[in-house]
């Protein structure tokens, strides 16, 4: 049994290649996926009303920025990591405390920055 085993997340990624890639790699640790979604409003939806323990967010959805999310989660004091080829240089101040899992990564990335993102200790 995994230490990420029945974690809630919230997958926000708008390449539906990516997306499957992040699904899988976070079955594979355990977790339970919530929703997969690739369009802000309906990504704010979710993260305004699903019960979920932690979001894994693109920065860029087809053009749109998914800060709104994040902002919605902060709220509701959700973690949340970034998932994005810009670092963390494309992460606004008021959500640089969140961790950013630069593109393309493997899956111990993954779970590296799911359990810092999680407050755990990170294996390496």
């Amino acid at each position: 049994m995994s230490k990420f085993s029945g974690i809630k997340v919230l997958v926000v990624e708008d390449e539906s290649f990516v997306a499957l890639m992040i699904e899988d790699m976070l079955e594979d640790l355990g977790c339970q996926i919530v929703a997969s979604l690739a369009r802000l409003k309906e990504a704010c939806d979710i993260a305004s009303t699903a019960e979920l323990d932690v979001a894994v967010l693109d920065i860029n959805l087809g053009g749109e920025r998914s800060f709104p999310v994040a902002h919605i989660l902060q709220e509701r004091g959700v973690p949340f990591m970034f998932s994005t080829g810009y670092g963390k240089n494309g992460v606004p101040a008021e959500l640089s405390d969140a961790p950013v899992l630069s593109k393309p990564f493997s899956g111990k990335e993954l779970e590296e920055t799911l359990a810092l993102t999680l407050g755990g200790p990170q294996r390496r």
